[in-house]
């Protein structure tokens, strides 16, 4: 500015712009997208005879074991997401009767031909009834339960619909090849993964599924996108016994990542949020006389 025939020190010229809104996980929520979550649960005899106490499947009178507290305090949470309440439930690596048949993707109802439970506490019942009449064995394969979830997944790529499989286990993955070329097919789907580690056991394995520091790979190809997301149980033990605020961290923590992963996917498929649909007209006022009481869970909400 001290030159006197000074102007500029250069220029930018724009060839071209775009404005574009940014969407949110809630944006897609309200626009109808439905959260379909499925649990699947580790049948595995490392997990211990369900008839003693120092097995992570003892069903205890007093308290709720590890697998169902990490169940109840996600599923709480993501059902609300979910307009039916219907939830798959598998289980694997069990003999199953009356053959003794070893599987990884038995449903815990008993029916093969619909695998959902009502509600979380649906998903308990059969989840304790499974516990009765299967023989815990292995080896710990989680391939056919993420290639179950995949499939659906694959099903409805429209928006209206995304995945969660919830994998709740004790030990080391026996499958780690065929998980990983599972993971990085159903990466380009509509899904996510949360695994949550119960138990003492080393969980290497699972925080290479994780992907957070190296994106997982298979056959040298790398997962579009990254969508699992791992913990483990015993960060979250609190040893003072306040098991409703451990869980609460345990359920935020491992539902973090979830509308990150949903919006990728959504913006990768060039998928809008569909426009909220239109609220319903009021109805004309009736008199006082006529007027129901208050709804508890209106008025609650």
């Amino acid at each position: 500015m001290k030159k006197k025939k000074y102007v500029n020190s250069g220029t930018v010229t724009l060839l071209s712009f775009a404005v574009e809104s940014e969407c949110t996980f809630l944006d897609y929520i309200k626009g109808g997208t439905q959260i379909n979550f499925t649990v699947a649960i580790d049948f595995t005899a490392s997990n211990g005879n369900p008839s003693q106490s120092t097995s992570l499947h003892y069903m205890s009178p007093y308290q709720l074991n590890a697998y169902a507290l990490a169940l109840t305090a996600v599923g709480e949470i993501i059902q609300h997401y979910d307009s039916d309440k219907m939830f798959p439930a598998l289980g694997f690596g069990a003999k199953l009767p009356p053959d003794g048949r070893v599987s990884h993707e038995f449903p815990l109802n008993g029916n093969q031909e619909n695998p959902s439970c009502c509600g979380i506490d649906g998903i308990l019942e059969a989840y304790h009834r499974s516990l009765r009449t299967v023989q815990l064995y292995g080896p710990t394969n989680f391939a056919p339960v993420v290639t179950h979830v995949a499939r659906n997944a694959a099903a409805v790529q429209d928006g209206s619909q995304y995945s969660v499989l919830l994998i709740i286990t004790d030990g080391v993955i026996s499958d780690m090849a065929q998980t990983k070329e599972a993971i990085v097919n159903a990466a380009k789907l509509p899904m996510s993964i949360i695994i949550i580690g119960v138990g003492q056991a080393e969980f290497d394995a699972m925080v290479e599924l994780d992907g957070d520091d190296v994106r997982i790979s298979s056959r040298g190809k790398l997962a579009e996108r990254d969508i699992v997301q791992f913990v483990p149980f015993r960060d979250y033990v609190d040893r003072t016994g306040n098991h409703v605020l451990s869980m609460a961290r345990l359920a935020r923590d491992v539902l973090a990542e979830i509308p990150d992963q949903l919006v990728s996917y959504m913006k990768a498929q060039g998928i809008r949020p569909r426009p909220p649909p239109a609220a319903p007209e009021p109805s004309p006022p009736q008199s006082p006389a006529r007027t129901p009481p208050a709804s508890p869970l209106h008025t609650h909400i």
